[in-house]
């Protein structure tokens, strides 16, 4: 990794992957990134992985937060956190996650995703779910 000092420009050709999630703000500190890489919410080029991963430009990452799954496409390099304009310049988001998200969103809006698929009753067990489910909120 060849990097100089913050007055003169930088040139990475590789960095770790809970630096580059830190610093391209998806998450708030890079221990929280490596929790969640080593948690299984992250995958590299569709495998999961190890922190310490070298990213390099062109690589695909999924992430998971919260009902969220975003797929995107590193297209910058950065070690450091920045503002969020230059964050998101890092990478892009597949057209087909950009998609699946909306549609998501929309569904939890509208209390699709909580209702049962099926035109019956909810029997003894779904019931039991159910009232929990209300009683936790």
């Amino acid at each position: 990794m060849a990097t100089t000092n913050k007055n003169s420009s930088t040139l990475l050709t590789s960095t770790r992957l809970d630096k580059w999630l830190w610093a391209a703000r998806f998450y708030k500190t890079r221990a929280i990134a490596k929790q969640m890489i080593d948690g299984g919410k992250v995958f590299y080029n569709g495998q999961r992985t190890k922190s310490g991963k070298a990213v390099a430009i062109g690589d695909s990452i999924k992430i998971r937060q919260g009902f969220d799954e975003k797929e995107i496409t590193v297209i910058a390099l950065a070690d450091t956190r920045r503002d969020a304009t230059f964050a998101q310049t890092l990478y892009q988001e597949t057209p087909n996650s950009i998609e699946t998200r909306e549609k998501n969103a929309l569904a939890r809006k509208q209390g699709i995703l909580l209702s049962p698929a099926s035109d019956t009753k909810p029997d003894k067990k779904q019931r039991r779910k159910l009232r929990e489910f209300k009683e936790r909120i």
